[in-house]
């Protein structure tokens, strides 16, 4: 069971039962009825000792917790919400990821890989990008003798993966649905719950995303900024077979962007599906999402390349793109990885990729551990701060450098780009790292 031994302290009254299914394992939760008296409140609260609290329980948080555990260090999991179970007749998720393939690597040290790769995924194995088609720089995977650069995976299957891992640990306890009320610094941290569940934790991480309550809590700055652009996902049916590549073509506006996704049979007919990305002003996307899908088409097919193909709309959605950047990662025995310490612009996909390289270095230098100090929370923000500042710059650059229309600028930009195609290894030392081999 995911929850085990957490709950038996706890009396029954006052208490509502929450069922939650995941993989077929029923968590029975036992939430607060606001309705009692402060007293019986109270009565709630249990003490026990963990060595790590992973606040968050998304795919960055569930890889941390896996890390952990398999360390042998008791792990608690706190995450408001369990993601729904897998089926193959959903419709795809319109939050993917483009996992690396030292994010796959990792998955696998995890045990989380093949979970996620038995539900479903989607390889690509050429990349490209453009603005002027005849200016463009193509990468594929031949290049590096690999059979792909990565996959194309739904949030909630690499989430699935890794809490199927969870359940292979009974030093891993998890306290969901609950959030993060309070954390006491003292000597050992103590740990509030929104349920009134409390315990004492050597090491709090902060995996609870953007607007982390553990960064806020531990008193750590950010330094953020807006990119006065939103992003619109939109799932599409496309009548081109199915596709290995994604592409983007960049625009004063913004860029466009083809991810491809795992294909349907209907009918006995292959259905090839891509996930396209769009990026403007806000007041632009906010005029997308209020069209019908036909009419949503309509503009994809006028604005997009022709590359794409006719298009049925499938599903849609947006949010807006800002910057944040953690001034520490470490601060009064917390520590942050993910979004918590640091978002990035989603231009080349980068996101979960630099959070499951977070995981990787807090692992590697507490592996062997007996205590998780202080100095080794130093040494994992020297090693992280620096890399992600740099992809973030990297992709500053490219945002300012192609979001206008000024015509030397453009002029230079399309020749960098065309230069870059013909770059030979220069091309395959960027294209490595950007997906995380060196």
């Amino acid at each position: 069971m995911l929850v085990k031994n957490l709950f038996k302290a706890l009396p029954n009254k006052g208490f509502a039962h929450i069922r939650v299914e995941v993989f077929g394992y029923i968590l029975v939760m036992k939430t607060y009825n606001k309705k009692q008296s402060n007293n019986q409140y109270d009565e709630v609260r249990i003490m026990s000792k963990f060595d790590v609290a992973v606040i968050g329980g998304g795919m960055v948080g569930a890889a941390v917790a896996v890390g952990f555990a398999k360390q042998g260090r008791r792990v608690a999991v706190v995450e408001g919400k369990a993601p729904q179970s897998f089926s193959p007749e959903q419709p795809l998720d319109i939050r993917v990821s483009a996992i690396s393939e030292h994010s796959v690597s990792i998955l696998e040290q995890l045990g989380a890989w093949q979970a996620t790769a038995d539900m479903r995924v989607c390889p690509y194995r050429r990349l490209e990008t453009w603005e002027h088609p005849e200016c463009r720089t193509r990468f594929h995977s031949d290049v590096l003798e690999m059979e792909q650069l990565g996959f194309i995976v739904e949030n909630r299957l690499i989430q699935l993966g890794l809490w199927d891992a969870m359940t292979s640990y009974n030093n891993i306890s998890l306290f969901c649905p609950d959030t993060l009320e309070h954390i006491d610094f003292t000597a050992t941290p103590k740990v509030s719950l929104s349920s009134g569940v409390e315990f004492e934790v050597d090491l709090v991480v902060g995996a609870d995303g953007a607007n982390s309550r553990v960064r806020e809590l531990a008193g750590i700055g950010v330094t953020a900024w807006d990119y006065r652009q939103h992003c619109m996902l939109i799932n599409v049916e496309t009548t081109l077979p199915q596709q290995d590549i994604t592409w983007q073509q960049f625009t004063p506006s913004g860029p466009r962007s083809f991810l491809p996704l795992s294909s349907v049979h209907r009918d006995g007919v292959e259905v090839g599906q891509g996930s396209l990305v769009w990026y403007d002003s806000p007041k632009r996307i906010k005029q997308l999402c209020a069209m019908t899908p036909e009419q949503l088409r309509g503009e994809i097919l006028t604005h997009f390349p022709a590359e794409l193909g006719d298009i049925t709309v499938l599903q849609y959605g947006s949010f807006p793109l800002t910057r944040r950047h953690a001034q520490r990662y470490a601060a009064q025995r917390c520590v942050l990885v993910g979004d918590s310490a640091h978002t990035i612009n989603p231009l080349a996909g980068q996101g979960v990729n630099l959070g499951f390289k977070d995981v990787a270095a807090l692992l590697e230098l507490t592996e062997g551990e007996a205590r998780l100090s202080d100095e080794v929370l130093k040494r994992y923000e020297r090693k992280r701060r620096p890399d992600n500042l740099l992809m973030q710059s990297g992709m500053d650059f490219f945002y300012k450098g192609f979001s206008n229309d000024i015509a030397p600028l453009k002029l230079a930009r399309n020749a960098a780009l065309k230069l870059a195609e013909n770059a030979g290894p220069l091309k395959t030392q960027v294209l490595k790292y950007a997906l995380g081999l060196k």
